[in-house]
């Protein structure tokens, strides 16, 4: 007898995910929107209670735009809306001080590569926004249950999952397993998947208080987070609703011997108070919890059907709020691809470039993280000796919006190219996220960017023969692809018509006689930077071997 038999409930599904965080709610969403019924799986009762990870980047706020969602996320992030900025100060009393930067980004140059911004939304405020939105789109999202065991065959993986709440044990029978269940993974462990890194970087305590007077005390410095120097009370302030309510980072050194017991309410207050500079502050400890910096990438991303996102893939310094970040775009990144392959419009070949793609952006990533925790002089963290702010160049934009994908489901890309590039180039190279470009289509105003989700999309040039437009509708017959096919231009054929004065040809590197593929993601797979001799051969030629159909 399987030792998953027995009694209780049985459930059928393509996908199971592991973990009901950040990145596990995502990949609900991103699933539900294509249409992959999935079961999540949660161990605690609800979505976080406590204001963390809450800087969203510009990439994932496109994601979360073409998800739908952006706008359920900027109301719950409203409070935050004004808060700019990371300052450094001795104390908040006086002018004394440093801004490491004042504004996110200053002059609104971010507008020429994305229709999306930079989002300060925390963690207890963003998951109750993917929850609802995930559940909505028919996500099976059972919280207090949690995964027992799993076993895993050719055909799929069988999990036994238990209700916190009553005890009931679950079989829940998937074809694909996605752990997003934390950095001390359990389907990690289980899988036996080592880790590579640096390892522990440093440990704080995150106080959560209440404070009246605070407010009055920041003033109209209405910062991200503020780190704040005394050299006996050092740490990082940050407001969650500007006016009472705020969290403090305090350096915890476990390894001194240091316990969380000795975080008192007395020793936090204090500390808050020494380290704001106003010795008699209201301050009331609402709550405590240990995080744990830390620079780990898994030696692999994916074993077998199961699959790694998020901090069970990957673990890097919140400084520049990469983490949780990266771990969303994993869930983005994974979600199109197994809709293909359950959809049967590509083979499971296409899986295999998830680790391919994701885990040199994690190790790129990891690598910015560390040196910006240097950077800015993150309480609690003594790098060793001889560790420098590397990475520096090119500031923060190439690591968030412009990394790319030298290997992967992708043709043509330079495998020499870095994954992270000094500076911010989007010109539509194989690997890259595909330019944005403002179009008009039926009267409605899109980004180019709106054009990616479901489905791979050929852009071509408006009139001429519309060789690519007609190849595109037979490749796509022939290998029973949904590919989406649009010409660009002003002409009586044209699907969409870019802004005054744009070029999108020349945005995307190619002639006016060339194509470009892009992925569902919104990835550049491929490019014929003009015309061929016979474009439904090629077309057909490179979705074979992008989706592993040859």
């Amino acid at each position: 007898m399987n030792r998953f038999e027995g009694s209780g409930e049985v459930v059928d599904t393509p996908v199971l995910i592991v973990g009901g965080s950040l990145v596990g709610l995502s990949a609900s969403l991103f699933l539900g929107r294509l249409g992959v019924p999935h079961v999540l799986v949660e161990r605690h009762a609800g979505t976080s209670v406590h204001p963390r990870g809450r800087g969203n980047n510009v990439r994932t706020m496109e994601l979360f735009r073409g998800a739908g969602v952006q706008r359920r996320i900027r109301d719950a992030a409203s409070v935050l809306a004004r808060n700019n900025g990371i300052l450094q100060a001795p104390s908040l009393v006086g002018d004394a001080g440093e801004w490491l930067f004042r504004e996110i980004d200053p002059g609104g140059g971010l507008a020429r590569f994305s229709p999306a911004a930079w989002c300060l939304c925390s963690q207890n405020d963003l998951e109750p926004a993917l929850r609802e939105t995930a559940a909505g789109l028919g996500g099976d999202l059972r919280y207090a249950t949690e995964l027992m065991s799993f076993e895993q065959d050719a055909e799929g993986v069988t999990a036994r999952v238990k209700s916190r709440e009553t005890g009931e044990h679950t079989t829940v029978r998937a074809e694909y397993l996605v752990a997003a269940d934390g950095p001390r993974s359990p389907v990690r462990e289980r899988l036996g998947i080592g880790q590579n890194g640096p390892g522990d970087l440093f440990h704080n305590v995150s106080v959560t208080f209440t404070s009246r007077g605070l407010a009055e005390v920041v003033g109209d410095r209405h910062f991200i987070v503020c780190y704040l120097t005394d050299p006996g009370a050092d740490g990082a302030l940050l407001p969650v609703d500007n006016r009472e309510r705020w969290v403090f980072h305090a350096p915890w050194h476990p390894e001194r011997g240091e316990t969380l017991e000795e975080f008192t309410d007395e020793r936090c207050r204090e500390h808050i108070r020494r380290a704001v500079g106003v010795p008699d502050l209201d301050v009331e400890i609402t709550g405590r919890a240990p995080w744990h910096a830390a620079e780990r990438i898994a030696e692999r991303y994916a074993e077998g059907r199961v699959f790694l996102a998020g901090d069970s893939a990957h673990e890097m310094p919140p400084t520049g709020a990469f983490g949780s970040n990266t771990g969303i775009q994993d869930a983005h990144n994974l979600a199109w691809k197994l809709s293909a392959v359950l959809d049967g419009w590509a083979g499971p070949g296409l899986l295999a470039s998830y680790d391919a793609e994701r885990r040199p952006v994690a190790e790129a990533t990891s690598a910015r993280a560390s040196s910006r925790s240097v950077e800015h002089s993150h309480p609690g963290y003594a790098p060793d000796p001889g560790i420098s702010p590397a990475g520096r160049k090119g500031g923060i934009l190439n690591v968030v919006l412009g990394y790319r994908y030298p290997r992967g489901a992708v043709l043509g890309a330079d495998e020499a190219a870095p994954v992270v590039p000094d500076g911010l180039r989007l010109g539509g190279e194989p690997g890259t996220r595909s330019p944005h470009l403002w179009l008009e289509r039926a009267g409605e105003r899109i980004s180019s960017l709106d054009l990616y989700e479901r489905s791979p999309v050929l852009l071509s040039t408006a009139g001429g023969t519309g060789a690519w437009h007609t190849a595109a509708a037979r490749a796509a017959a022939r290998l029973s692809v949904p590919l989406d096919s649009y010409r660009i231009g002003a002409g009586p054929d044209a699907d969409l018509v870019p802004e005054a004065g744009a070029d999108w040809a020349e945005l995307h590197g190619v002639t006016e006689g060339g194509a470009v593929l892009v992925r569902p993601d919104g990835f550049v797979a491929w490019r014929s930077e003009g015309p061929v001799e016979d474009p439904e051969t090629e077309l057909r030629t490179v979705l074979a071997t992008l989706l592993d159909l040859a």
